[in-house]
């Protein structure tokens, strides 16, 4: 395991640029949603296998005020219907490339800029965008229940508030992953394979060596339909692995030293937005953050093949 905190996601996309105008219209958001009644709930890592630079600890008790999630994460048939109503394009369509894994791969030799500095299994591709997720051969063709990928935190705010919603702050992400189940490292409970008669997998992970050779023992090299395995004690589906899931605050290592006690916004300011619950990629050898309590970030202008978001009711608590 690595504590070397960017290698669970893409590279930041390294270009300031402003972000995407916001439709204005209003959207009908269609994915299934979980009223949580809030409480207070011990936020951060009571395992020992935390990641010291992503500031897992200390533990803290949190407490916030009820609200509804998704039930999933957002989908490419969901973010199609926004998309096609208002016309809107991502930041990867904008920028014109996106960041695809290296056995994902479906693109013209020469659309492949070169893999990503000391994350070679990443590559940067130009044409890949939610629409073509390997590259300009490949399209949604039987992924419309899969999970959308190839979106910004921009992107993920903008379709938001078309939909008249917004993202969860970190705490409400890891509550609602949690599933009422206190300390537990996943959500639901502490193995990581189903029991012993079974022997099933319970979210999608890298199986097998990374970056080279995935057995697919859990049934998927990347993204799964979104109603794959179970949901946890709330009903949430797949809040750990299959893809990274923005989360509304600035990344902050030190946050938790310091973050309130009600309804943690996050930080006032960063550089990096959160990401939580992992993804497809995720494998002890370099990186175990497909666990509740795990964190991790990148740039919110940045946008890659294992990330992508849910949302929650508009009513931010005070």
């Amino acid at each position: 395991m690595s504590d070397d905190h960017p290698s669970c996601c893409a590279p930041a996309r390294g270009e300031a640029a402003a972000p995407p105008p916001v439709p204005t219209t209003r959207g009908e958001h269609g994915v299934e949603q979980v009223v949580l009644s809030g409480g207070s709930f011990a936020m951060g890592n009571s395992n020992g296998d935390e990641n010291t630079a992503d500031g897992e600890t200390p533990v803290h008790q949190v407490e916030l005020a009820p609200f509804s999630i998704d039930a999933t994460s957002v989908t490419n048939a969901d973010f199609a219907r926004f998309a096609d109503s208002t016309g809107y394009r991502t930041e990867a369509e904008t920028f014109g490339y996106s960041a695809v894994f290296h056995l994902a791969l479906a693109a013209e030799p020469d659309a492949v800029m070169g893999p990503a500095s000391g994350t070679p299994w990443w590559v940067g591709v130009r044409g890949a965008d939610w629409r073509h997720p390997g590259g300009s051969r490949s399209d949604l063709d039987g992924l419309d229940d899969h999970p959308v990928v190839h979106v910004s935190w921009n992107d993920a705010v903008a379709y938001s508030k078309w939909a008249g919603r917004r993202l969860p702050t970190e705490a409400e992400w890891e509550y609602a992953a949690r599933g009422g189940l206190e300390g537990a490292r996943y959500p639901w409970g502490d193995e990581l394979i189903d029991d012993e008669l079974t022997g099933e997998w319970r979210c999608n992970i890298w199986q097998g060596e990374f970056p080279r050779t995935n057995t697919e023992e859990d049934g998927y090299l990347t993204t799964a339909p979104v109603h794959t395995f179970q949901p946890n004690g709330y009903g949430l589906w797949q809040m750990v692995g299959n893809v990274w899931e923005w989360c509304a605050d600035w990344f902050g290592p030190r946050y938790y030293k310091f973050s309130p006690a009600e309804n943690p916004p996050g930080p006032s300011l960063g550089a990096a937005r959160v990401i939580r619950g992992g993804s497809y990629l995720c494998h002890d050898s370099y990186c175990n953050r497909y666990r509740n309590a795990a964190r991790s970030s990148n740039t919110p202008e940045s946008s890659m093949g294992n990330a992508g978001f849910r949302t929650v009711g508009l009513t931010r608590p005070e």
